[in-house]
């Protein structure tokens, strides 16, 4: 009798879900985006962060109807430019401040993109995302890179952990000069975020420059917003050489390279 040829390993479930196979499940929360974004012709994006218990009727319901205009306002924008609707609206997928983004450009008849995750109270998607613009990620690491790796820009509505968490990871790489272009960062809401971050503070104690301020702005209105955008985002001529490479780095030590790698 002869013996039966054992399973291929990339399609044995029960290895995939192993601890051995953990980096080959991180490697594919890349790759899966990637050749998605690829397919969609996807190369910048203005990331919307923002709590998801904002809700209309409590406290942050004006920040959400803020969110929503200020999406529609940027996928107008994105769709007058001379690439059509190269500027994507992206959330992290959930309700709140994400919802009313992703609603936002709908409204505008644009695309729009959720980088949503597992969490253990379940964050379900919201209704309002391109559906073959909608990924599910694990690993939160990997979630953030996909923020920061299209980013043309941030703008930050008033959030809890997560949404700081994701605010200072991109201020840190600005600050270290870790990002390969200018990412400019709008606060949206500008007394909510001076009573719940003592910026001015941090320069006192010496933990950060003064020049450091610099790397973010204050809005408090959707056109404002807007225009703040338009004044910051510079765009390369020929965004087909910004996609996503399979693997890029920026060196801080290195001068730029002749051939265009890094």
């Amino acid at each position: 009798m002869m013996q039966r040829r054992p399973m291929l390993a990339y399609h044995d479930p029960q290895f995939l879900d192993s601890d051995e196979a953990r980096p080959v499940r991180i490697l594919a929360e890349y790759l899966e985006p990637l050749r998605a974004f690829r397919e969609a012709h996807v190369h910048d994006t203005v990331v919307f962060f923002g709590s998801a218990r904002a809700r209309a009727g409590g406290p942050l319901e004006h920040y959400v109807e803020a969110a929503t205009e200020l999406a529609r306002l940027v996928t107008e924008w994105s769709l007058a430019l001379p690439q059509k609707g190269r500027l994507l609206v992206c959330s992290g997928g959930g309700g709140g401040i994400m919802e009313a983004a992703n609603r936002g450009a709908a409204l505008a008849g644009g695309r729009s993109i959720g980088l949503n995750i597992g969490l253990p109270h379940e964050q379900l998607p919201n209704r309002y995302i391109t559906p073959e613009l909608l990924f599910e990620f694990h690993y939160f690491f990997m979630r953030k890179l996909w923020f920061a790796h299209l980013a043309r820009a941030l703008v930050v509505f008033p959030g809890g952990f997560g949404t700081i968490d994701e605010l200072f990871e991109i201020l840190t790489l600005a600050q270290t000069r870790k990002l390969d272009r200018r990412i400019p960062v709008l606060l949206y809401g500008s007394a909510y975020w001076q009573e719940v971050i003592n910026f001015a503070a941090l320069v006192r104690h010496g933990v950060i420059a003064a020049e450091d301020l610099s790397l973010f702005a204050f809005v408090d209105e959707p056109r404002a917003a807007l225009e703040a955008l338009k004044r910051g985002i510079a765009f390369e001529p020929a965004i087909e050489a910004r996609l996503p490479a399979f693997a890029k780095s920026r060196h801080c030590c290195q001068g730029p390279d002749p051939a265009g790698n890094s």
